[in-house]
């Protein structure tokens, strides 16, 4: 057994007690400033003086559409804007009514008393003047078929007017001449008029069929449907351009739907007057 002295003891005891403390001085001071703040509560200091003004920031991103205003006050009548087209021909009216009567005009002189008759004499004169006549007749039928260029049924003539024209225009144009655009309402009509457009050296003309008044309800210048007969080209009529409200004759004798503003030749009809 080791015998301890009493000095011995004593710094025995003075190694015991200050060492720990030694060592707790040593580490304080050799651990870095973030371990210090890490293990220690900063209490906040007292609020500091507003600072200056800082630069105006950059402009925001937009926000969101407010919702929709109450109406505004009407504004003032703008100019006036270009022609528009030109609309659809109207349907043709009706026959007006017949005028009055004339005034009667004033009785003519007394005649000459008469000589005797010699009706022998007369029935010879009056059966040469009718085969004059028959021979006039004969004569003015090649003209109308052949110098003229005219074509004829029993009932009507037709005649093709080498005048370019619109639609309107070539309605006008055959009333004044006292008929209208032709009107082919069988296939022996519809012939006649294409062999006269082919001999002509025609191409086609504007003929009086139209769905002016209805798209796509057909009718014809004196404003009847057309019901029993047709002779459109194969794929017709189709309103190619939406303004084919007019109808035209090929040299074939079909029909094909075009506008109205187009300016063609066009074949008018007559009625015959009653012998």
């Amino acid at each position: 057994m080791m015998c301890v002295t009493g000095p011995q003891l004593s710094l025995y005891f003075t190694v015991l007690v200050l060492f720990p403390a030694f060592i707790a001085t040593f580490e304080a001071e050799n651990r870095s400033a973030s371990d210090i703040c890490s293990t220690h509560t900063i209490i906040p200091g007292p609020k500091g003086d507003i600072g200056e003004k800082g630069e105006t920031g950059e402009f925001g991103k937009l926000g969101k559409e407010g919702p929709l205003g109450p109406k505004g006050d009407r504004g003032d009548f703008g100019d006036l804007g270009d022609q528009g087209l030109i609309g659809k021909i109207g349907p043709i009216g009706s026959k007006g009514d017949r005028g009055y009567k004339g005034l009667a005009g004033l009785p003519g002189g007394k005649g000459r008393t008469g000589s005797f008759c010699d009706c022998g004499r007369y029935r010879r004169a009056v059966l040469g003047l009718e085969g004059k006549v028959s021979q006039l007749k004969s004569s003015l039928k090649f003209l109308k078929n052949v110098i003229a260029g005219i074509r004829e049924t029993e009932e009507k003539f037709y005649y093709i007017v080498k005048e370019e024209r619109n639609y309107r225009d070539a309605l006008t144009q055959c009333r004044i001449r006292g008929g209208t655009l032709a009107m082919p309402k069988d296939q022996s009509t519809n012939s006649l008029i294409a062999e006269y457009i082919s001999s002509m050296g025609l191409m086609r003309v504007f003929i009086g069929v139209n769905d002016i008044e209805k798209e796509k309800q057909f009718q014809y210048a004196d404003n009847t449907l057309l019901q029993n007969y047709s002779s459109w080209r194969i794929g017709e009529p189709n309103d190619g351009s939406g303004y084919e409200d007019c109808v035209e004759m090929l040299s074939t004798g079909a029909w094909n739907d075009v506008d109205c503003q187009l300016t063609i030749y066009f074949v008018c009809e007559f009625i015959k007057k009653a012998k």
